[in-house]
């Protein structure tokens, strides 16, 4: 009975171990070839997966940041031509407002900000104008202060009844952006943003420029309303004679002939050798010499042929203004009560040379008169525009504008308007028609005013 009572599938399971020991033992090396290709393939089956669900995730994310690019072009766009940027005297002005005016300021200075030492393809923002402002924040004030007056003068224009048809000077500008364009090589579309701002286009430019040209046509309507009486240019006259008379002088030159980085003693003494020179000459004038014949004696080789023109006298500067002779003789010549004859030796140190001259006449052109009238009637109308753009208050709605965070009183190192420092006396050291070894002619050039016009850009 004890027998009958054992399991009776223990032996079966026994054999089938033992069977399975068995088949692994007789695996053979192509079955163990076959297996390690299938796991590499069911390897490679994940990484190709893996690559493809990364693939997949990277073109999400590239879609994802052009759409966030094309959103934030479009906010951009959006908020350049819609938002408020500034406000000037009530008028909501845009970015895209802003912008045109900016450009049009810069534009502007574009013959001498290199000059200046700005680079234009360069942040401005990061470019000192002074110690506390950028060369960005100066702009920023120069497109304020003519967006003010802009402003001002339409609606000054608008109170008075003021009309003016700019459909002709429109298509004129609009002819003249199409023409530039071609000429640049580029779009007139790409011109526009290149002229007035990344947003630029045709359509939205048209009402600023329309209003550029009415409120230049009412400027000069005003000027027009400003011209002075007789009397007035008169007193005019009077208070700036060195601005508007003219002379008539002889000269000769005697240059020093020293090098450039020659000794201070060597420059001394040739300075004291065109003196002797110049006295001399000077001495054989006085004994009834003839000024240009003794040019002709002194004149370098090179430099005869201009004195020996029977046609031209280059001894002779006529009507020269006082900004347009040689600051070193400007003052002996417009001396009061210089007279018809009068001639002296004048040594100018830092030009290393020495004057001969004879005064011969000083003198007013009354054609003139409407240079003068043309001044107060400008310098009138200035006034009265920036009087009216001052009440127009300044807010900078999106916190752009540096500027007018720096108190006027604080600012320091500020250069002028220009970023050009001018001389005290109003002239230049430069000599026009200089001959190099001696000889000059110069030529006088009329003062120009500045009349603070508004540009219809």
């Amino acid at each position: 009975m004890a027998k009958n009572n054992q399991p009776k599938n223990n032996q079966p399971e026994k054999n089938q171990q033992q069977a399975g020991t068995e088949q692994q033992k007789v695996q053979t090396k192509y079955d163990r070839k076959m297996e390690a290709r299938k796991k590499q393939e069911e390897k490679d089956r994940r990484e190709a997966k893996m690559m493809r669900i990364g693939a997949m995730a990277v073109c999400a994310v590239i879609v994802l940041a052009i759409a966030g690019s094309v959103v934030m072009s479009v906010w951009n766009k959006k908020t350049a031509t819609r938002d408020t940027y500034v406000t000037i005297g009530g008028h909501e002005i845009t970015k895209l407002e802003y912008d045109y005016h900016y450009h049009a300021v810069m534009n502007n200075y574009s013959g001498i900000l290199s000059y200046m030492g700005v680079d234009v393809t360069s942040d401005l923002s990061q470019q000192q104008y002074t110690e506390d402002l950028t060369w960005k924040d100066f702009f920023d004030e120069m497109t304020v202060e003519q967006l003010k007056q802009s402003k001002a003068l339409a609606d000054d224009a608008a109170a008075n009844g003021f009309s003016y048809d700019v459909s002709e000077e429109y298509a004129n500008t609009v002819s003249t952006v199409q023409a530039n364009a071609q000429s640049a090589g580029v779009s007139a579309s790409e011109y526009y943003k290149q002229v007035y701002g990344d947003y630029a286009t045709e359509k939205n430019m048209e009402p600023f420029i329309k209003e550029d040209i009415l409120t230049s046509a009412y400027y000069n309507h005003l000027t027009e309303q400003n011209v002075p009486e007789a009397q007035e240019i008169k007193e005019y006259y009077e208070q700036n004679k060195l601005n508007y008379d003219k002379v008539d002088y002889r000269s000769f030159v005697f240059s020093a002939e020293a090098a450039d980085d020659a000794a201070e003693e060597d420059t001394a003494g040739a300075m004291s050798e065109a003196r002797e020179k110049a006295d001399a000459m000077l001495d054989a004038l006085q004994k009834g010499g003839d000024f240009r014949q003794l040019c002709l004696e002194n004149a370098a080789e090179a430099d005869k042929a201009s004195y020996e023109d029977a046609e031209t006298d280059a001894s002779l500067s006529e009507g020269a203004f006082y900004s347009g002779t040689p600051i070193a003789i400007s003052g002996w010549l417009y001396e009061d009560g210089r007279a018809q004859g009068d001639r002296t030796v004048i040594e100018d140190t830092s030009g290393n040379r020495v004057y001969v001259l004879e005064f011969v006449n000083r003198y007013y052109d009354e054609a003139d008169d409407a240079n003068i009238s043309n001044t107060i009637a400008n310098q009138n109308t200035s006034e009265y525009v920036n009087n009216l753009a001052e009440g127009y208050a300044v807010a900078d709605i999106k916190g752009d504008l540096k500027y007018l965070t720096v108190d006027t009183a604080d600012r320091t190192g500020e250069a002028g308007a220009d970023g050009v420092q001018e001389d005290s006396t109003g002239t230049g050291e430069e000599e026009a028609g200089e001959n190099a070894a001696g000889g000059t002619e110069e030529t006088g050039a009329g003062e120009s005013a500045a009349d603070g016009t508004p540009d219809a850009n």
